[in-house]
């Protein structure tokens, strides 16, 4: 299914040298995704306020480890992430802030920069990917990785909203799929690595396939 675009999109050349980013565990999030936030930690409602100042982009990394809340300013990071647009934001009567991400592009961390900031900062790298800010249909088997995602869902027994995925494009089906499903924080990095769009397909592929072959249970994975 073709998208028409997107009228507040970034081209590469107007993407940020400086990008917040925020640690979030197991969180991963894909271009041209949503992903719903609720902030309530100081540092990070700072750098939400501070973002919606300048560029509204903020850089979603995942720790290499599992690690709780809060997790530790000095947590090392897996050196590729995904920066993600503010598109909606509200403020609580409790002092959070509810918030919506959506996925931009991804990027390299080349260095962590120190600006003075109670929140991390890094240098991104987003040229390597620059094809996740096109619209065009990747051409995708988009059947058989719905009919796939079918049985999953029912070996998880996880329910979705099949009406929204069905009317969406298959750039914002990639992305959400790979987000909402109850993939390892590892297979989830994997995804957000690969090399493309049909290359996410392949990696959501065999593991939801090897997860039907095995009937869910996880002892069997290396």
């Amino acid at each position: 299914m073709e998208n028409i675009g997107d009228p507040f999109g970034t081209a590469l050349k107007d993407l940020p040298e400086s990008l917040p980013i925020f640690p979030l565990p197991g969180a991963m999030l894909l271009p041209h995704g949503r992903m719903p936030l609720n902030i309530f930690e100081p540092r990070y409602l700072d750098m939400v306020l501070d973002s919606l100042k300048q560029s509204r982009l903020i850089g979603m990394v995942q720790p290499l480890e599992m690690l709780p809340d809060p997790v530790p300013g000095e947590a090392e990071l897996f050196h590729i992430g995904c920066a993600g647009r503010i598109i909606a934001f509200a403020e609580s009567e409790d002092g959070r802030l509810l918030m919506t991400l959506k996925g931009v592009c991804r990027f390299k961390i080349e260095k962590e920069l120190n600006e003075g900031d109670a929140y991390r900062r890094v240098k991104p790298i987003f040229q390597d990917f620059e094809e996740d800010l096109s619209f065009k249909d990747p051409g995708i088997n988009r059947e058989g990785l719905v009919n796939l995602l079918r049985d999953y869902l029912v070996l998880k027994e996880m329910k979705i909203d099949w009406e929204g995925l069905q009317n969406s494009s298959d750039r914002f089906l990639v992305a959400m799929l790979g987000m909402i499903n109850p993939f390892d924080y590892r297979e989830k990095q994997a995804i957000l690595e690969a090399q493309n769009i049909s290359d996410m397909v392949d990696v959501m592929t065999s593991l939801m396939e090897m997860e039907l072959a095995t009937g869910g249970d996880t002892a069997t994975k290396h």
